[in-house]
């Protein structure tokens, strides 16, 4: 194992050692408030999430007479979903729900439901519900799937027993009990041969109407263990069906000469303990680009002196076609990268606090395969509503690591599903590196958020991704695939000024301008570089302003949510045939329907449809060139379902 690989376990392992047995004398900082951190510092390195505790819904059922009934099952469905089986009193109990509206249900065979109500969750408290449920009007009993029954006291037909069980019948004046009388004529119902338990006929109650009742009553304590087990260890998700299709022009989407591509993922997550949750997602797709990414992470939550983030991914894609583009620099037929992350916020006082970390990836395909990103930041709050922040970071940015690397929580979850080369044959591919150094500002006025921030950054081996571009000798690299290379080294330095605002559950938004004097001092080997893209080959220095809008919106009357990003700026490549012209833009549109009409108990359906030509997710790490030198960046059609449970 070579020394750095080694290096890193060992932290790693220490680090989960730390995380097993911290100190006690954290608990003193428990009830300090944890210091929010400015945007600028990423979801990695942010401090705890001020995450409100679960609370508790507890309530009573009885019947029309008041009585309490036991074995009604109790479901609540909101933020998160769980339910709870009353027990002998009538008394049920749904523990650890995330605050917010719940919608209340009760069921019982035998019973009507009544209609279902809704229910607000605060933290940290108890909210009461009861429910009064009569008696379903007398219908012909169900004895077992596929036979009709009669009415309880109904004499026995004649023709319910044939021949073959007339040894069966003289043997009946043992038992006479309606019980008997009905386990022994589901003759033909599924139930004939399963092994009911014998405490079922230990005492016989007069109200027994069905044998659905029976059963129901005989599994009231294994439900009761399963609310049990689920109210002290919730677990909740999603499932996404999806189909994603690239197009240049409508026209071509319509024609069908591009190729979908089905996306499954899975995300699954649960609280650890009260203070920390983990979560595992999973995505795959099938083709001639066949390919799967696993991740996983630990988040700490709540107001905790040390706030921690640590996470790991691994990605894989196999390429199957015939583009020999694609599989110039693929070893094996494949390619695969991994990443392993620690970061933690340090409250050292309720003004103070310190953010650090690194990541580390590792890229078989290139000519470095080891890559570090560490990251430090200081946070000040001299006053409640204002803070101020100094970050020194250095990220490694792989070419084609938008490939294999998980998106933010906002971000639509995609496998690896584009094939890319280096752009001169020959030429190993090689890792962006960034360092940079920047202060920011935020003040709160009431909802809306003010922040200033300057920076300077220096970048070795730019960058340059070249869409649509048919590179010498290899004719035919379109939509699916694009090469990049190292356009040189740029120095950097700016500003940015932004306007946030969260007006509720209904809206939710910003706008950023940001300006910046940069110098690119072009690569010796650019020369493919200026035949595919003149204009992604800078010299001298140039102005860039770029203004970056993005809105979230909920709509609750139609269960609709939109989220909509939106970038123009100046400095954009184009490509060969373009013109001068260097204005362009970027956006993302992502509109989620709820489909109530599918829900169940358990989930809710969701449907997506999300149309994108951003290359990369915007953060404030990234060299200000990164996403201005993709050049013809294709449109991306994203649709399909979500179930969440």
């Amino acid at each position: 194992m070579p020394g750095s690989m080694r290096l890193t376990a060992v932290v790693l392992l220490g680090g989960l050692a730390y995380l097993a047995d911290p100190p006690a004398t954290h608990a003193q900082f428990l009830s300090t408030p944890a210091i929010r951190p400015p945007a600028a510092l990423g979801s990695q390195v942010g401090a705890a999430i001020s995450d409100a505790a679960p609370g508790t819904i507890d309530g009573t059922v009885r019947n029309d007479r008041g009585e309490p009934i036991s074995g009604v099952v109790v479901t609540a469905i909101g933020a998160s979903t769980a339910f709870a089986v009353t027990d002998e009193h009538g008394h049920f109990e749904i523990a650890a729900l995330a605050p917010g509206a719940y919608l209340l249900r009760a069921h019982s065979s035998g019973y009507v439901s009544p209609k279902p109500r809704t229910v607000r969750v605060r933290a940290n408290a108890r909210a009461a519900s009861s429910f009064a449920i009569r008696k379903a009007e007398a219908q012909p009993a169900i004895l077992a799937a596929g036979l009709g029954g009669v009415s309880v006291g109904a004499p026995e037909p004649e023709d319910a027993v044939d021949s073959d069980d007339d040894a069966e019948v003289t043997d009946r004046s043992d038992d006479h009990s309606e019980t008997a009388w009905r386990l022994r004529h589901l003759r033909r119902g599924v139930l004939r041969d399963a092994d009911l338990p014998s405490d079922l006929f230990a005492e016989e109650p007069e109200d027994i109407q069905t044998v659905a009742v029976l059963l129901g009553r005989a599994m009231s304590s294994p439900a009761r263990a399963a609310t049990s087990f689920f109210a002290d260890a919730p677990l909740s998700g999603s499932v996404n069906l999806l189909t994603t299709n690239t197009f240049d022009s409508p026209e071509q989407l319509l024609s069908g000469s591009s190729m979908a591509r089905g996306i499954a993922y899975l995300k699954v997550g649960a609280p650890v303990g009260e203070k920390a949750d983990w979560t595992v997602r999973a995505a795959l797709t099938d083709g001639d680009l066949s390919s799967w990414i696993v991740a996983g992470d630990y988040q700490t939550r709540g107001m905790a002196r040390h706030a921690r983030d640590i996470g790991m991914s691994y990605s894989t894609q196999r390429y199957g076609g015939g583009n020999p583009l694609a599989l110039r620099q693929v070893t094996d037929g494949a390619r695969n990268a991994g990443s392993i992350y620690a970061f933690e916020t340090f409250t050292v006082s309720r003004a103070l606090a310190l953010s650090y970390g690194a990541r580390y990836e590792r890229y078989d395909y290139l000519e470095q395969r080891n890559l570090m990103s560490p990251k430090v930041a200081v946070t000040v709050t001299p006053f409640t509503a204002t803070r101020m922040a100094v970050t020194v970071s250095s990220r490694a940015d792989a070419p084609g690591a938008q490939e294999f690397r998980s998106p933010s929580d906002e971000g639509i979850w995609l496998p690896p599903q584009r094939t890319f080369s280096a752009a001169e044959p020959g030429l190993a591919l090689r890792a962006e590196r960034s360092n940079q150094v920047s202060a920011s500002l935020e003040h709160d006025l009431g909802p809306t958020t003010v922040s200033v921030r300057g920076f300077r950054q220096q970048v070795r081996d730019q960058m340059v991704t070249v869409f649509g571009a048919d590179a010498p000798d290899f004719p035919g690299a379109r939509l699916g695939h694009y090469v990049v290379g190292s356009g040189g080294h740029v120095d950097a330095q700016g500003g940015s000024v932004a306007l946030s605002a969260d007006l509720g559950p209904r809206f939710r938004g910003s706008v950023t301008y940001t300006n910046a004097l940069a110098t690119l001092a072009p690569a010796a080997d650019v020369s493919y570089i200026l035949l595919l893209s003149p204009s992604a080959v800078r010299r001298g220095s140039e102005r860039l302003q770029d203004v970056t809008t993005t809105v979230a919106a909920e709509v609750p009357e139609t269960s609709t949510r939109v989220l909509v990003l939106y970038r123009i700026g100046n400095g954009y490549a184009q490509s060969g045939d373009a013109g001068d012209s260097r204005v362009d833009s970027r956006f993302d549109v992502q509109v989620r329907q709820a489909l109530p009409f599918l829900n169940f108990n358990s989930a809710k359906w969701e449907m997506l449809v999300a149309v994108r030509n951003s290359f990369r997710e915007v953060t404030g790490e990234q060299s200000v060139y990164d996403e201005l030198l993709t050049v013809q960046a294709p449109k991306r059609i994203i649709g399909g379902v979500t179930l969440h449970f």
